[in-house]
């Protein structure tokens, strides 16, 4: 009788221990993030400021790179990798209305400023009826780029217009009657000895090494043009996506932050603000 129930004692434990072992199994098993990144500052400051924190939580974190971000969200909408975050919420909309995607943003993460940069000239004082302005093409970035020149005082937009779905065509005055041409992002630093001024995007400041100071004008950023943690709708409530967030909003991630941001190039969103 004693040993029949010493053997249940030994089989039910060994029946738990199994079962735990089983669950730390399928635990491991979920807790790889696969990143995808893109050139730029951004995905630097995941990979060295955020991957560290998520590895000391356990999680593995992977990664897979890039050209170019429209590359990335349609393999984040295919599944094949699971979070990026080089993103602005105008971007991510604009690709989710053209792809029929849905994606989401999660929390708001430093962000640097789009800013105007001289080519041929090198002050703002020095512009002149007929100028070549360079901005970017793509739709959510051409927004900035205007309300930019707007805060420069060198046009005016329709106020009846979004912000964030201005374009050339709602230019209400251009009293200098500048040359606005949109190119590729990239392209515009190569451009400037060509052009008069140009709007660059941060992350193409960054890439293009231009330095941040040579900026003679920033953006006043707003909301839509903040950075985002980007998920598949169906994972953001997964607890590796909450926890990546929790990383962003950690005092371990300030702390980092402080020693990268020393000359203010990084907009700290109030997600962010300790």
């Amino acid at each position: 009788m004693k040993k029949s129930v010493l053997s249940g004692i030994v089989g039910l434990v060994g029946t738990v221990l199994l079962l735990s072992g089983c669950g730390n199994t399928n635990k491991t098993e979920n807790t790889n993030i696969r990143v995808g990144t893109s050139p730029g500052p951004y995905s630097e400051l995941f990979l060295e400021g955020i991957k560290p924190i998520l590895e000391k939580e356990g999680y593995q974190v992977t990664e897979t790179a890039f050209d170019a971000l429209l590359q990335a969200d349609v393999a984040l909408n295919e599944g094949e990798i699971d979070v990026n975050v080089d993103q602005h919420t105008a971007y991510l909309e604009n690709f989710n209305e053209n792809s029929e995607a849905n994606l989401v943003g999660l929390v708001s993460i430093p962000t640097v400023p789009a800013g105007l940069f001289g080519g041929r000239k090198d002050s703002l004082k020095q512009v002149e009826e007929g100028d070549t302005i360079a901005i970017p093409e793509d739709a959510s970035n051409t927004a900035r780029a205007l309300l930019l020149l707007e805060k420069a005082g060198w046009i005016k937009l329709d106020e009846t217009i979004e912000p964030v779905a201005a374009t050339t065509s709602n230019i209400k005055e251009n009293p200098l009657d500048l040359d606005i041409v949109a190119m590729d992002s990239a392209q515009i630093p190569r451009s400037l000895q060509d052009i008069d001024f140009g709007v660059i995007p941060g992350s193409i400041v960054y890439s293009a090494e231009i330095p941040a100071e040579n900026s003679l004008l920033s953006e006043d950023i707003l909301k839509e043009y903040e950075l985002v943690v980007t998920v598949d709708k169906k994972n953001a409530n997964e607890q590796w996506a909450k926890d990546i967030v929790a990383a962003y909003k950690s005092d371990e991630f300030a702390d980092f932050l402080k020693g990268k941001n020393q000359d203010n190039y990084w907009f700290i969103p109030a997600d962010l603000q300790k």
